[in-house]
């Protein structure tokens, strides 16, 4: 049976139980956990082994229009969103839930915005659930890879590299909060060990009306091979890419916010 795992940023469990019993009859079994906004102990990640479960086929979140604008729940919704689409595809469905207002995708983070939005009143959305579940996988890889890790114990660690090709060199910029380490290694799993090329540190960057300070390094990362970079903080914005000596050079860059 195909899954739908619900992630709810109100507390309103007959709400919740009533959604489950609407999923039923489409052959939809339902899961699901009340979304604890508390960054500095890293609770996004509670739910990342449900999502990835191979049964898992839809990940709604289930909140009003505002809950979708505090900034500490859209940076947490934002990262398990990467985790989610490093390694299940960007192509996987996100639905949100409206319980109240409305909500323009195009304006969430960067890792939300090709998320489908619908309110929990509509009358056919038993049927659009299912016509997500069931669609036809879209292409929509970016030229990069992106995932993220975290807990209490290791901290927030970025990974970055290239899908194809290789990138002489990687850099990584944070519009604010901090880069406290860097590593380079097999992608995947943090490195237990790395040894880094030229490493550079206090980069400072300006994209628009927003200042980036970035770390390099000077290693070839091949699509086997990751950056990894420990920051500190919620960043807003991240900027990153194959590092380059040039004052202009191509970046990838993804809000958090």
């Amino acid at each position: 049976m195909k899954m739908v795992w619900l992630s709810a940023l109100v507390k309103a469990e007959d709400v919740v139980k009533k959604l489950i019993l609407q999923l039923k009859p489409y052959g939809l079994g339902a899961n699901g956990h009340f979304w604890e906004d508390d960054l500095d102990k890293m609770a996004w990640i509670g739910p990342r082994k449900e999502l990835l479960d191979g049964d898992t086929s839809l990940w709604g979140i289930l909140g009003s229009a505002d809950n979708f604008q505090e900034p500490t729940v859209r940076y947490g919704l934002s990262l398990l969103a990467t985790t989610l689409q490093a390694q299940k595809g960007h192509e996987f469905p996100i639905l949100i839930l409206l319980t109240e207002g409305s909500l323009e995708p195009e304006t969430l983070p960067t890792p939300l915005r090709n998320s489908t939005v619908i309110a929990l009143t509509d009358p056919g959305l038993g049927a659009k659930l299912v016509a997500l579940v069931h669609r036809p996988p879209a292409e929509n890889r970016p030229e990069y890879r992106l995932d993220v890790y975290g807990n209490a114990q290791i901290g927030q660690w970025f990974e970055v590299g290239p899908v194809e090709g290789t990138w002489s060199g990687a850099m990584f910029g944070v519009s604010d909060g901090d880069i406290t380490f860097q590593a380079v290694g097999p992608k995947g799993s943090l490195p237990s060990q790395s040894t880094l090329n030229y490493p550079m540190q206090g980069l400072k960057m300006n994209l628009g009306d927003r200042e980036f300070t970035a770390w390099a390094v000077k290693n070839q990362i091949e699509p086997a091979a990751s950056y990894f970079v420990k920051v500190e903080g919620q960043p807003e914005r991240i900027l990153f890419g194959p590092f380059s000596d040039e004052d202009q050079t191509d970046v990838f860059v993804v809000d958090l916010k």
